[in-house]
């Protein structure tokens, strides 16, 4: 349970974070441009605690529904406007003015993004080097002459100093399926350049790990086959396992390692495994029986247990990126701009039916990588927050009536045609807004419900 907790604590503290940046963006510049703002809420719903210097004041409140937020403006579309303050309605503003102030909730989330990268660089990034460990036959890897113990250096002369890096790369080329130029260093020391073909590759962007279809499983150390956490109520904690048991043998077959366990409880869903483990210098003898969960498309055997991670294991493979305070802001920029571009075509390429929708992901798998990168560290939590306040400003931008971006193509049309859309076209086009957005979030929650069950 408290697990569950720590994970919905840190989904609220990440989306009530963005709402604030996001709706201090349209508050700032309708405030800088002379618009009177009436509220700022964040979380929908009953307050739960509001402030107010004076009646004549800004109404700030916190409400129950910590799931968005809004900028009450003055505006005589919405209620009558006392005729001292008609200059100060919103939409007797200019309409470059009303502009600035829909574009500016979006434009914050940029720039907040840029200053947690910013942070995340100055504190120190941890990673992983981006190391094979095995190369798939038959997979665009084994062809590009790919082999365990290479080391990736650049992709498309961008440096990949980690597996994430390295992953954001692979993914920019597949997104166009195009080859790519890499520069790996072997075991050996010896560097190469080898190309990488994607081309023929159908199902790269589908929901699942890039790297396992691109034929690349990332080395690991070989760990021990010892118990170092359980899941609650899971099978092995049912079968009696405990933290620093150190499993011997199954079925009377020996596991040597860690890897050689997991593929040994994988091919035996639901079926019984008796367990020879070693607990404080005493042999035991277990019963387990896995569960039965499915993965793309497969039955395999799952025990709930992670394994005792000793901390000098694969200490040549870590590594850290960090820059100065001044260094730090050019790389900030950067990583900025390249998921941006990358969320852009990434949700072109849904549209158009070359990528998954199944890469939607809705408020529960939202909550869940809130949790488990809080959980990791403050560096990676910064980065779940970069990730999220980005895609919180292109979605608001997409051309979708009830959005920023629709607000914006209204303005637009208005520009072009002299004169504003009529409240009946307006009102049509919110309707048509409702709609796709309730068949986005009906999409992306059935997405979550789906990676759950499975």
């Amino acid at each position: 349970m408290s697990g569950i907790l720590f994970t919905l604590a840190a989904f609220v503290l990440a989306l009530s974070l963005l709402v604030t940046v996001h709706e201090f963006g349209h508050f700032w510049v309708a405030r800088r441009l002379g618009v009177r703002v009436l509220r700022f809420s964040v979380g929908f719903g009953n307050p739960i605690w509001r402030w107010q210097r004076s009646p004549e004041d800004v109404e700030f409140v916190i409400a129950t529904i910590p799931l968005g937020g809004y900028v009450k403006m003055l505006d005589e579309r919405e209620g009558e406007v006392p005729p001292e303050q008609l200059d100060r309605a919103f939409n007797r503003k200019p309409l470059a003015a009303r502009m600035a102030v829909v574009v500016a909730g979006p434009l914050f989330n940029f720039l907040f993004a840029i200053l947690v990268y910013w942070m995340m660089y100055v504190g120190g990034v941890p990673g992983v080097k981006a190391v094979v460990g095995e190369v798939l036959p038959d997979t665009p890897a084994a062809e590009a002459g790919l082999q365990p113990r290479d080391q990736l250096l650049r992709v498309d002369e961008r440096e990949t100093p980690t597996w994430q890096t390295a992953v954001l790369a692979l993914l920019d080329g597949a997104l166009d399926h195009r080859d790519l130029q890499l520069e790996v260093q072997g075991g050996d020391g010896v560097l190469r350049r080898l190309t990488l073909r994607l081309d023929g590759v159908d199902d790269l962007l589908d929901r699942g790990n890039l790297l396992e279809r691109l034929g690349i499983r990332p080395w690991r150390p070989v760990l021990p086959p010892v118990i170092g956490k359980l899941v609650a109520g899971g099978a092995a904690e049912r079968a009696g396992l405990r933290p620093g048991d150190h499993i011997l043998s199954a079925d009377g077959q020996p596991i040597p390692d860690w890897s050689v366990w997991v593929e040994y409880v994988q091919a035996r869903p639901q079926q019984p495994i008796r367990l020879e483990v070693e607990r404080d210098g005493q042999r035991l003898q277990l019963d387990l029986q896995p569960e039965r969960v499915e993965i793309d498309n497969r039955d395999i055997g799952r025990i709930g247990a992670y394994p005792e991670v000793p901390e000098s294991l694969g200490a040549e493979l870590r590594t850290e990126i960090r820059h100065g305070p001044l260094e730090a802001i050019g790389p900030s920029l950067a990583k900025t701009w390249e998921m941006t571009a990358l969320t852009l075509r990434t949700l072109w390429k849904m549209l158009v039916g070359e990528a998954s929708v199944e890469n939607i992901s809705g408020p529960i798998s939202i909550a869940q990588y809130a949790g488990h990168t809080a959980s990791m560290g403050l560096a990676s939590f910064l980065g779940f927050l970069g990730v999220v306040s980005i895609s919180l400003g292109v979605l608001n931008l997409l051309p979708i009536p009830v959005l920023d971006g629709g607000h914006l193509l209204y303005y637009l049309i208005e520009l072009f045609k002299g004169s504003p859309l009529s409240p009946e076209a307006e009102l049509f086009g919110q309707r048509i807004g409702i709609a796709i957005l309730l068949a986005l979030m009906s999409l992306a929650v059935f997405n979550d419900f789906s990676r759950l069950l499975n």
